[in-house]
């Protein structure tokens, strides 16, 4: 099976530019064109060889994440997206603007009936970028906030959800304040205490 290239942080993908015979900057090129310029295909990174290209894709895959809907409010311009996951499962993700930015929600609010059909699974750390990613490229406006709550407990999905916090606000990547971050919990405490001493 193909390794998902979106879920590697910057040094890993250097580790595995290495493995590859490549020189390390060939990592800061690639994560780049996955974090930055929001790529969703190898070939559309085009300071790359084509057999770097190749390589690539014989090892690794871009996860989808596919927008199939989007409902915009007459009121204050919320947007409101359904995007579809490799394996056919929906998630919903919300776009909010304030004065002070705009800011991301996968929330189990009533109105967005984001729980009706119950937990499926977890999301990786690439889905949840994934769909950050895509907002950015179908509003071609940046995402300056986010906030991780909703069907399912971000804290039952420990170690994607602070990947997902590093990879966001990686200088590498879109690099997005950790003060912009909300995770909120209903209160798995010893999750609670490691996410403190993760040094955020």
């Amino acid at each position: 099976m193909k390794k998902d290239i979106r879920a590697y942080g910057y040094d890993r993908l250097k580790e595995e530019m290495e493995a590859l015979g490549e020189k390390p900057f060939r990592a800061k090129q690639v994560y780049e064109w996955l974090h930055v310029k929001l790529a969703d295909d190898f070939d559309e990174m085009t300071n790359l060889s084509k057999a770097l290209r190749e390589k690539l894709k014989e090892e690794y895959v871009i996860l989808p994440v596919k927008m199939l809907e989007r409902q915009i409010s007459q009121i204050d311009g919320t947007n409101k997206f359904l995007f579809q996951l490799y394996d056919g499962n929906v998630v919903e993700s919300v776009l909010m603007r304030y004065k002070h930015g705009n800011s991301v929600c996968r929330m189990g609010c009533a109105f967005c009936a984001s729980t009706i059909g119950g937990l499926q699974r977890n999301l990786s750390s690439s889905e949840m970028l994934g769909q950050i990613y895509q907002i950015q490229k179908i509003t071609q406006e940046r995402v300056s906030n986010v906030v991780v709550m909703g069907t399912g407990e971000p804290l039952d999905n420990y170690d994607n959800a602070v990947k997902f916090i590093r990879m966001l606000s990686d200088e590498h990547g879109l690099n997005i304040s950790q003060r912009n971050i909300t995770l909120s919990t209903c209160g798995i405490v010893p999750r609670m205490r490691q996410l403190a001493d993760e040094g955020f």
